[in-house]
């Protein structure tokens, strides 16, 4: 790999995307693993054209869900363009998880034996760039005194492993539990789908990152959103959960 000419090209265009910058409510909608797209630069990894298409890539709906969410919050949407098997912007550079040279059933060719050289190259082009985005963001909004609440959303394959999951949506949190707390209160009183706190994954699970570099280390109250991938499948199920998440995150915030 030529790691040290860059992997990017003016092709693949920027790595983060912002939506409705201007929005005017205090949620600030983050979506890290949007998009299955490669950089030219890589190829297909080596993996088929199943796996590429798979929650291995990205999180299947989790983007038409954030924007559904977005347009009906007035809220600011920041996504990150490329897959996670290239770089999990919810992840540190440190962990095995941000390049991963394996993913459930899938071995992933392009991401063995990765040089320190290679690694670096990607936390350059993706990591970095995505996450100053989102600090350029939270200042831009702090100057304005701009009220600011961090959302993050995410999708979730209904079988891991060989194992079914029976939860249909998750709250996670992390050591600032306000928001997932008014949340789960919510979802209780109109129970439309199975609700589960820290599922299917936890802090435990290093799933909640983008949270802490954002969030916590801010003062910011935060939360994370997981929906399982099978109810969003379609514009219907995804208007559907919006509308519902939509509905638990005002609700929230107004208590």
């Amino acid at each position: 790999m030529l790691a040290r000419q860059g992997i990017l090209t003016e092709a693949d265009g920027d790595c983060v995307a912002v939506e409705r910058p201007a929005g005017k409510s205090p949620v600030l909608i983050i979506c890290e693993h949007a998009s299955r797209t490669l950089p030219e630069y890589f190829g297909d990894l080596g993996l088929s054209a199943e796996a590429l298409s798979s929650h291995i890539a990205w999180d299947p709906g989790a983007l038409a869900v954030a924007r559904k969410m977005s347009d009906s919050l007035d809220a600011t949407l920041v996504y990150q363009r490329f897959s996670r098997l290239i770089y999990d912007c919810n992840r540190p550079p440190e962990s095995a998880g941000a390049m991963p040279e394996t993913s459930e059933i899938y071995t992933i060719p392009g991401n063995q034996h990765l040089q320190a050289a290679d690694r670096q190259a990607r936390i350059d082009a993706l990591y970095i760039p995505f996450h100053d985005r989102i600090r350029a963001l939270l200042k831009e909004r702090a100057a304005k005194e701009q009220k600011t609440v961090i959302v993050t959303v995410h999708s979730f394959t209904p079988v891991y492993n060989g194992r079914q999951r029976a939860v249909e949506l998750g709250i996670l949190h992390d050591e600032d539990r306000w928001l997932a707390d008014r949340m789960l209160d919510a979802a209780a009183k109109a129970p439309l789908y199975r609700t589960e706190r820290n599922e299917p994954y936890g802090p435990e699970d290093g799933v909640t990152h983008t949270l802490k570099l954002h969030g916590l280390a801010n003062g910011l109250h935060n939360v994370m959103i997981e929906v399982r991938n099978d109810l969003i499948g379609d514009d219907v199920g995804q208007g559907v959960v919006a509308g519902y998440l939509t509905g638990l995150i005002q609700s929230s915030l107004e208590a």
